[in-house]
């Protein structure tokens, strides 16, 4: 790519592993693909790694393109201009959430996933912004309503979701707000489409019934069986 040379140099200046791999195939090639970074680099969550140059200030665009297999698949490449100057933070990227930010969710809410419900050990918890970061920018740490705590799976589904979702582009901070991935205890919409979610949790002796329920109608029709049960009883 025919850059100026002194917005080469930024670039390469960044040395992270993950980041620094993204850049340097952008630069190579112009673009770098979903199926790349995983085939190639080993990236099993793209989204993430990508994630990780915007945090660097670094303006990359996502549009779709063929897959080996013929699938429609992200590609990655830099957006004019390279750099967005105001989402560059002294530390190169946005601000580590401290240890205190967790410890005073945890004490409000549990040490528990804020979308699957699901309780867990202190430190498998991930400490999220609400909004996201590309959306809204920092928040005040001193407003913990601004964050939430994500199981590392549940964090991975959050961040594919909202990198495909049509506000990445347009960054339309109250579109979040009113939107299951970022309150998922009340919210309007999932991504922009008309969805709700009951996230079910089978523990200790209802494993039994959940593998009876998949013995009986196969793990594919497990939802629909659900779904059939529960218009029954209203009815």
């Amino acid at each position: 790519m025919n850059y100026p040379k002194e917005i080469i140099e930024r670039l390469k200046s960044i040395t992270d592993k993950r980041p620094a791999t993204v850049i340097r195939h952008i630069l190579k090639h112009g673009h770098i693909t979903s199926e790349e970074l995983e085939n190639l680099y080993g990236y099993k969550h793209p989204p993430r790694a990508v994630r990780d140059v915007r945090e660097r200030g670094i303006n990359v665009e996502t549009y779709r393109v063929k897959s080996s297999d013929g699938r429609n698949i992200a590609a990655y490449r830099f957006g004019t201009p390279v750099f967005i100057e105001d989402k560059i933070s002294k530390t190169a990227g946005r601000t580590t959430l401290s240890q205190s930010l967790k410890k005073a969710l945890i004490d409000k809410y549990g040490s528990r996933c804020f979308v699957y419900h699901q309780y867990m050990e202190e430190r498998l918890l991930q400490i999220d912004h609400r909004i996201p970061y590309e959306i809204s920018g920092e928040q005040n740490e001193n407003d913990i309503e601004c964050y939430m705590l994500l199981s590392p799976s549940a964090n991975r589904a959050k961040s594919w979701t909202c990198e495909h979702c049509p506000n990445w582009v347009t960054k339309d901070t109250d579109f979040c707000t009113h939107c299951f991935w970022a309150h998922p205890e009340s919210y309007s919409h999932i991504a922009g489409k008309e969805q709700r979610v009951i996230v079910v949790t089978f523990t200790e002796n209802e494993i039994d019934n959940y593998n009876h329920l998949i013995e009986l109608v196969g793990e594919g029709n497990a939802e629909k069986t659900i779904k059939e049960l529960i218009q029954k009883y209203i009815k």
